[in-house]
This record gives C-alpha cells, sequence and structure tokens, in this order.
C-alpha cells in the first residue's frame, strides 16, 4: 500500500518536479492508494482520503466508497477532482469535499476504468454480475489490508451507472459479511440518479422535455415513437438491441431539442454537438454513445491532470497504462447488459433491511426524476405504503439562507432525496446541499 499525507503535502506533491520521499503519514490526513489483482490480467485501482476533520478523528466518521458512472467514468478522476475530493482539477481546495466528514474511498470500476486495465480483451466485465464480483474481491483485500476501517460504518454512494453497479455489489457484499468472507460494517447504499430502470428513464424523457417548454407536440410525438421502440426491444429481452435503439432516442433528443444538454437541462454544452462535427453516424452507436457519456467524464484539462501529475504523484501505474485509455472497451462489453433493469435487487436489499437512499438532480435528463419516481412507486417492498403516504420535508440549502435546497423523504430503511437546481452530477451543481445530504445518509446531521 502506498500512503503520503493529505491535502497540506498534496498541493506541494503535485506542484513539484518529483515526488518527495519519505513523506509524513499522519493519522488525520492520510491517503492511501494501491492495486488489487481481481481475476487473472484483471486489476482494479483504489485510492483512500482519510477524513480530515477539525472536530473528529476519522475513527469516529464513516468510510464513504463512491462510484462513478458510464461505465467506464473514473472515481479517482471525475468524483475525486470534479465532484467530491479534497481537491479540484486546478488543485485548489475544494470548500465542500466529503473528506471533511468521511473517509472517501475512490474506485476505478469496472476493470479498465480509470487507472484500473485489463491485459487481455477478454478479461473486461460483461455485465453487472461479473463487475460486483470483481468489487468483492477488492473489497476482501481492502478490508483485509486497512483493518482499522472494519468496524467503521461503511456507506456505498453512487452516480450514475454507477448505482445499479452499487445495488448489485451491496446486495452481494451483504451476503459476503454475513458469511464472514469481507469483514466490515456495511451500513447502506445510496443510488444518486442511478440508472436503475433505464426504460422508466428512456419513457419520461418526452413528457419532462416537454414540460420544461425543451420539446414541441412535434417534438415529443416523435420522441415518444423512438422510446416506445426501446420499450420493445426491453419487453423482447433484446437488450443489445434495446441499447442500440436508445442511442437513437438520444439522437431523435438532441434533434429536436437543438442539443439539449442530457446531465443539466439548462446548461448548453459546446461539445454536445461535436459527434457530428466529427462525422460519427448513427449507426456506429458505441462511439456515438462513448462521446456523449464517457467523453464528458474524461475532459482534456482532467486526462491531461490524471495523466500527468496524478500519475507522477501515484507511482504505481505500469508505463503502458493510460488513464481512460480502456473507457470505450469497458462500455462496449457491458452494452448487452446496459438496459437491463435492476428493480428487483433493490427489493431485495431492503427487503434483507439494508439501508438504501434514492437521491436526484431536479435538473437531469439523461436519468429524470420522472422515471426514478415511476420504478420506486413499482417496488414490492412492504414499506412502500407507509413511504408513500408520508409527505415530504424541506431542506434549506447551506449555501443561501432561507432558500430550499432540497426535499426528502425517509421510512424504514428507506429514504428519497430531491435536489433542487442540480444536474446529473449533484455535487458538482450543488456542493453544500450534496454534502448536507451525504451527513444525513450516515446520520450525521
Amino acid at each position: 500500500c502506498i500512503c503520503r499525507n493529505s491535502v497540506s503535502d498534496l498541493l506541494s506533491i503535485f506542484k513539484s518536479e518529483r515526488i518527495p520521499e519519505g513523506i509524513p503519514s499522519p493519522v488525520v490526513g492520510k491517503e492511501a492508494w494501491n492495486y488489487v489483482k481481481v481475476r487473472d490480467g484483471a486489476s482494479m485501482f483504489w485510492w483512500l482520503y482519510y477524513a480530515e476533520s477539525q472536530s473528529a478523528d476519522f475513527r469516529d466518521l464513516p468510510l464513504v466508497m463512491w462510484l462513478q458512472g458510464g461505465p467506464g467514468g473514473s472515481g479517482s478522476g471525475f468524483g475525486n477532482f470534479e465532484e467530491i475530493g479534497p481537491l479540484d482539477r486546478d488543485l485548489n481546495p475544494r470548500k465542500t469535499s466529503w473528506v471533511q466528514a468521511a473517509s472517501v474511498l475512490f474506485v476505478d470500476n469496472p476493470v479498465g476504468t480509470g487507472f484500473s486495465y485489463t491485459e487481455k480483451s477478454d478479461r473486461y466485465a460483461t455485465d453487472v454480475a461479473m463487475v460486483a464480483s470483481d468489487m468483492l474481491v477488492l473489497l476482501k483485500h481492502f478490508f483485509t489490508e486497512k483493518t482499522e476501517f472494519q468496524n467503521i460504518p461503511f456507506y456505498i454512494f453512487s452516480e450514475s451507472y454507477g448505482g445499479k453497479m452499487a445495488a448489485v455489489i451491496s446486495l452481494e457484499l451483504t451476503k459476503a459479511v454475513s458469511q464472514g468472507t469481507v469483514k466490515c460494517r456495511f451500513a447502506g447504499v445510496a443510488l444518486g440518479d442511478s440508472w436503475i430502470s433505464p426504460l422508466d428513464s428512456v419513457m419520461t424523457w418526452g413528457p419532462y422535455l416537454y414540460t420544461t417548454s425543451l420539446l414541441d407536440d412535434v417534438g415529443l410525438a416523435d420522441v415518444g415513437s423512438a422510446a416506445r421502440a426501446v420499450q420493445t426491444a426491453v419487453e423482447q429481452q433484446q437488450f443489445e438491441k434495446a441499447t442500440e435503439l436508445w442511442s437513437v432516442a438520444e439522437t431523435v433528443v438532441e434533434q429536436n431539442t437543438n442539443g439539449v444538454n442530457f446531465y443539466n437541462i439548462l446548461t448548453q454544452d459546446p461539445e454536445e454537438k461535436l459527434g457530428q462535427k466529427l462525422g460519427i453516424s448513427a449507426e456506429n452507436f458505441i462511439a456515438l454513445q462513448v462521446h456523449r457519456h464517457i467523453r464528458p467524464l474524461h475532459r482534456q484539462t482532467l486526462s491531461q491532470l490524471m495523466n500527468g501529475p496524478v500519475r507522477e504523484k501515484l507511482g504505481i501505474i505500469p508505463e503502458n497504462v493510460t488513464w481512460g485509455g480502456q473507457a470505450e472497451e469497458v462500455f462496449s462489453n457491458m452494452a448487452g447488459d446496459f438496459m437491463r433493469p435492476v428493480v428487483d435487487v433493490v427489493d431485495q436489499l431492503l427487503s434483507a433491511g439494508v439501508n438504501v437512499t434514492v437521491y436526484n438532480g431536479q435538473l437531469d435528463l439523461i436519468v429524470d426524476t420522472m422515471g426514478q419516481e415511476l420504478w420506486v412507486k413499482r417496488l414490492k417492498w412492504e414499506g412502500l405504503p407507509g413511504f408513500n403516504k408520508m409527505k415530504w420535508t424541506a431542506l434549506y440549502d447551506p449555501s443561501s439562507t432561507g432558500a430550499t435546497g432540497a426535499f426528502y423523504k425517509t421510512y424504514r430503511n428507506f429514504a428519497f432525496y430531491w435536489i433542487l437546481k442540480a444536474g446529473h452530477m449533484i455535487p458538482s451543481d450543488q456542493g453544500p446541499m450534496a454534502l448536507e445530504m451525504m451527513k444525513m445518509i450516515t446520520q450525521q446531521g
């Protein structure tokens, strides 16, 4: 395990020409990173920041694992430097870093994501079951190596496709903990703007865009027709075809909205129409989807940071591994599993007593809140009627006195947070509110 002093020394480490040797590692402010070989020819990278709180020791604060979406998006990169890590991509301290209230573990998964890598083309994960199996190997290694975290509440937070992976991982982790094969105190999972029920998202794109004045009647009909084609493929269990038709539906959305940003409907992305300029045809749906949903997680400035100063700092990245270099292969190999729902897994988690939170950004299109509410209402969990009868509670925005920042409901072991003025990447759009939400979920608020 490689350890270095955190934020105070991190700036000097990044800005120096070489990595200083023998940097002290005090208990507070420490960080660590390493690789775990999860299968032959497949290695996963993790990066841990110990909590840096002014008022509490890290042993008195939770451990949060962050899983990025895609699949193929890197937690060590995007989640770390664009959302919740101690530094932003310009290496300035982040005021809303989650490290001030929890130890944070970033894992680049599935294999091939970020700094994780495969040595052979047949080693990529092809479904969430394989993703979960790999993660269980990593977590077993992590908690064996970092015994100080075995009795600390452990939460999995996720975003987008990371939520789909998190649900399945959480179910397998619950089994492993009960069997004693992984020693940790698993305390819950939080599913942020998560791809739990892909079809519910696709089927609500039209109504959501229409009610926000981003589609007219003709556009609503066009998007609805494209969405129903996806629905037919899913109902016929033709999931790879459904993924391809999902790509078509997104193209129809772009054409009728003048290129709406799928991640935040109120922002314009100058790169949104780049696919057309690059000559990516609709037939090459994998390349098109990589452009739409993987490229935004690998902006040039972030890529330069990760493949430059960060790589130098870490000191363990193999020479032939480039951060994000296998992202397209990760996405391509998961295409057949992409449109499969995991609502039944969430039901199993709730029935097993696992604390489950769903949180969603008001301005997200790709996983709109309307779609999330649909699958939640179809849960078979016995507590659902009680949850549905409850009225939500307003939360004030920590950064704006008197302004409503979110609403939430919680009943037994299930909670739902509606985050206002936020898109798909909630911590990027509403950092103070996201931090407050994390504290509440981990029982600090």
